[in-house]
């Protein structure tokens, strides 16, 4: 016997605009079980709850090994210890004049004056010029990501996994390939980031293919979709907030954390999963070992209980409430990166235009689930 739906996440009605159906969701039934998304969590006393307590909620929720996103300690812990170190301090010193060389050289070549699509003009050509510069990529593989982007979230929506599947062979060939050339160049294999991946041993043991792969992979998701969204969206709220563009032109240290509070307001990524190893109660739905929790980050991120007028801007928050990058033993560790390249590409777009605005006869148009964010933005770039 099925439970009964308390909402649909795939009605026209939430896809239009989600944010606003979670803001409803949260209100109206703070934990809503769905054939698609199973137990959705929306407040973020709940998430929080589940985040901090990963031997209650595992975060094996998914039929996929994934390193180490889907893995308990003591298993994380090790895997973790490893990935890390290449997102440290020294790490991000030494990529930051690569990340703003790109920021700029990308905001350069944007029309002057004129109606410009944000999404295609410039938050996914960021992304992805910044994962293949991160990663040592060729620049050959930026059109073939941006595809394969696109069917994975046509893929994710439709709930096939027949379909999910093969997108994800079709990436993971990708990256064996990769991993082929730098063996087959041995000694002379570029010093970069997968190259030196490809040769840390976990307790001795050096990583397998398989591991490796899903670790590139999780990095590339996580950046390519994620951080062309978070453009997006960023660029969009400062666009119809010209007074908060000004005070960010007149001092740029304020845009990291402009940054965070806006991609607060508005999610760029949707959910999580997590998964209980014994009967547990959230809020006051019982949950049963095994079945599934999504925890809405674009919900808890907005929750009235917390952040008061959830659209509201301010930069004097508590940052360790937002929980853009998760929280706990599985906060995000490619965070500094994010928030480097995020940074830079902001600053850039600002020092390089007059003005922002959005456009009035072309409204954002919302991405479809599982993305985030705009799948189209036009906005005016003025330079005088």
């Amino acid at each position: 016997m099925t439970s009964p739906q308390d909402w649909d996440p795939r009605a026209p009605e939430v896809l239009a605009d989600p944010i606003a159906a979670y803001d409803r969701m949260r209100q109206r039934c703070p934990v809503a079980h769905s054939d698609y998304l199973h137990h959705s969590v929306f407040r973020h006393a709940d998430v929080l709850r589940i985040l901090m307590d990963p031997e209650t909620f595992s975060s094996q929720a998914s039929r996929y090994v994934s390193v180490p996103n889907s893995m308990d300690p003591p298993e994380h812990t090790a895997y973790r210890a490893v990935i890390e170190p290449y997102f440290g301090p020294d790490r991000m010193a030494a990529f930051e004049p690569a990340c703003r060389r790109i920021c700029d050289e990308l905001v350069a070549a944007l029309p002057r004056n004129s109606s410009t699509e944000i999404m295609f003009g410039l938050a996914h050509p960021f992304a992805l010029r910044m994962q293949c510069s991160f990663l040592g990529w060729p620049d050959s593989l930026h059109e073939p990501l941006l595809q394969w982007i696109h069917k994975k979230n046509i893929a994710t929506l439709s709930g096939d996994s027949h379909a999910i599947a093969a997108v994800a062979t079709e990436f993971d060939q990708t990256i064996r390939d990769l991993l082929k050339v730098r063996r087959q160049a041995g000694a002379q294999a570029p010093d970069d980031v997968t190259t030196r991946l490809m040769r840390e041993t976990i307790q001795g043991k050096p990583l397998s293919e398989d591991e490796i792969v899903s670790i590139l992979r999780n990095w590339t998701v996580g950046e390519l979709g994620t951080m062309a969204s978070s453009v997006g969206i960023i660029a969009s709220y400062l666009s119809t907030h010209p007074e908060l563009q000004s005070q960010l032109r007149s001092d740029p240290t304020l845009v990291g954390a402009a940054n965070d509070e806006i991609l607060r307001i508005h999610a760029p990524l949707i959910a999580n999963r997590r998964t209980p190893t014994c009967p547990v109660r959230v809020g006051s739905t019982q949950i049963q070992p095994g079945e599934r929790l999504t925890l809405i980050w674009a919900s808890a991120n907005r929750d009235e209980a917390v952040f008061g007028d959830p659209d509201e801007f301010r930069l004097d928050r508590d940052p360790s409430l937002n929980l853009l990058y998760g929280a706990g033993i599985h906060a995000c560790p490619g965070a500094p990166l994010a928030r480097l390249e995020l940074e830079a590409m902001i600053q850039a777009l600002l020092a390089g235009t007059r003005s922002l605005e959005p456009s009035d006869e072309h409204p954002p148009m919302p991405a479809i689930y599982p993305a985030s964010g705009y799948r189209q933005a036009i906005l005016m770039l003025r330079h005088d």
